[in-house]
């Protein structure tokens, strides 16, 4: 059984048991009368945490006067999952689920189930009461209010706001620029320079070996997907990066596939050209990352030219010791035969919640359980949560230091880890507790000047960055984020979505290497068939009913 199939069934029976897991679960458990809170937490805790000992921890018991009771899971995301359901389903709720949006996190449609089941409850009233730091966030922040609130008005759970901003432009391409050095040429900027550059690095030898092993451009399933980066010079590309799996876009109003558009065919006729000539890797369209780094990381001459990734560690290894990733920039976006020159926009935060109350939860346990969420909300609660003791993993900015984005002030300069130091390693609650990175917090993090060192990635990507923002065309961009699609048709929705993108990904690959002619009107009408067969006016249509009723 797939790892989707497995958390479907899982989440069936947690919802078909939800209803007696709210009504077993009781009150007379968790804090003594008169005694201490006692919050019991579903959470994740990595290999080298002790959350019962955590620093982190004890600070949340001496500031806020509550102890816990961990339920802990891994940060493997099927097996987290998989505890998360059995959880719920079990009858036994915690008080609180504090998750991890990458690893496993409650959906929009499990937060409408489970609050209309009496599981969770909603979260306005405490928000109101006791949750000064996150309120001032909503008011800083309206999208992240909009963002965390079903249409019924209520706030079930809290999603992470992480506003990253390299993040945020996932279909980027890292070209060698030693090897355009070496054929003679410059950055290209349209598509047809693009197709010259790469077959100078399929035949002249940029490496200097004397051998024909080059490959021009490679890419890997997923998150270095060929496809985005090359597709935005004819059409806007919703489908670049690792957290965008909807085909989807808009034209005014209405909702729209990209991938049955006239441009859309244009794009993979392009690249179907560059496969012809030989300068797309064939194994760029069923490799993954590891077989990608492989190539990157050869141990004698570079053969990678070029890879289309968030990032170049996803091609290569990042290291000071070996420099040869310091070769790689970014190429803007080209601009296609049309004039189109688009960059695919990439929400950074993922809909749903890291953080939910149950209905297991005493009214002490429920303010107790919003007070340590607000924590996390403030400077110094976000700092200590995420990384540690001021001191041991971080310090306040000194006379030189800068910001990740030099117009801003900086506020926090990181420390090097100290693997022998408890209060280094296990100091913090980490990704549990990264709740809300706005702009304003990542981005005025001390970063060292050179973006060419390990240590200054960050800039180095926010320089990158810097090349594709504004790109994006705004009035394409379907926000998902935001369109909470009624319950009654989220099994219905599930099943069109998987067929419907699932057999877009298949066929891309099939066109652009040749299996299917693109040129071939036949050929192309066959596909459109094929997306119609299997419900793609549907699928438009549901998706269409829940953006108009978003107000999106």
């Amino acid at each position: 059984m797939s790892i989707n199939r497995r958390r479907a069934a899982a989440g069936g029976l947690a919802m078909a048991m939800a209803m007696t897991a709210a009504a077993c679960s009781s009150d007379t458990e968790g804090s003594e009368p008169g005694g201490p809170v006692t919050l019991s937490v579903f959470t994740m805790e990595g290999a080298d945490q002790d959350l019962e000992t955590n620093l982190f921890t004890e600070h949340l018991r001496e500031d806020l006067g509550v102890e816990f009771d961990f339920q802990l899971t891994t940060y493997d995301g099927t097996a987290a999952a998989e505890a998360r359901q059995i959880s719920l389903a079990s009858g036994d709720l915690p008080d609180v689920y504090m998750l991890v949006s990458w690893v496993d996190q409650f959906s929009q449609n499990e937060l409408l189930n489970l609050s209309s089941q009496g599981v969770l409850i909603p979260l306005n009233d405490l928000i109101a009461e006791h949750a000064p730091n996150l309120q001032q966030a909503f008011e800083d922040h309206p999208d992240y209010e909009a963002l965390a609130t079903a249409p019924d008005g209520n706030i079930y759970g809290l999603p992470q706001w992480n506003d990253c901003f390299h993040c945020s432009y996932q279909a980027k391409l890292w070209m060698n620029s030693d090897w355009l050095d070496a054929v003679g040429m410059d950055m290209p900027t349209t598509t047809e320079e693009m197709r010259e550059v790469l077959n100078a690095f399929l035949t002249e030898d940029p490496n200097g070996n004397g051998e024909a092993d080059e490959i021009p451009l490679s890419g890997a399933v997923g998150i270095a997907d060929v496809v985005p980066f090359f597709m935005n010079a004819f059409a806007y590309d919703p489908l670049g990066g690792e957290s965008s799996t909807l085909s989807l876009a808009l034209d005014g109003d209405q909702v729209v596939s990209q991938a049955v558009q006239p441009e859309w065919r244009e794009g993979l006729e392009y690249l179907a050209a560059l496969y012809e000539d030989g300068v797309i890797d064939q194994g760029a369209f069923t490799q993954n990352v590891e077989a990608l780094q492989a190539k990157g990381n050869n141990a004698d001459d570079a053969l990678l030219g070029s890879c289309t990734a968030m990032h170049p560690a996803v091609c290569l290894a990042l290291t000071d010791e070996e420099p040869r990733h310091t070769a790689y920039e970014a190429v803007p976006p080209l601009v296609g035969p049309d004039g189109a020159q688009h960059a695919t926009y990439n929400f950074p935060s993922t809909p749903g919640a890291m953080f939910a109350i149950t209905a297991s939860a005493t009214e002490a346990e429920q303010v107790a359980a919003i007070q340590m969420l607000d924590v996390l909300y403030s400077f110094e609660g976000h700092a200590l949560g995420q990384f540690g003791p001021e001191g041991v993993a971080w310090r306040l900015p000194e006379e030189g230091d800068i910001a990740l984005d030099e117009t801003l002030e900086p506020t926090l300069a990181r420390l090097p880890a100290d693997p022998d130091d408890p209060a280094s390693t296990n100091g913090a609650w980490g990704s549990n507790a990264q709740l809300y990175s706005p702009a304003e917090w990542r981005n005025t993090e001390v970063q060292p000047e050179d973006p060419y060192l390990a240590a200054g990635y960050e800039r180095r990507l926010f320089e990158a960055t810097e090349l594709y923002a504004g790109h994006e065309p705004t009035d394409q961009i379907f926000p998902f984020w935001n369109v909470w699609v009624d319950g009654s048709m989220s099994s219905e929705l599930a099943a069109l979505q998987t067929n419907i993108e699932s057999y877009i990904e298949q066929s891309t690959g099939e066109f652009v290497t040749g299996q299917r002619d693109i040129t071939d009107d036949g050929e192309w009408a066959e596909y459109v068939d094929g997306l119609d067969a299997l419900g793609l006016p549907r699928y438009l249509e549901i998706y269409q009913q829940a953006h108009e009723a978003s107000g999106a």
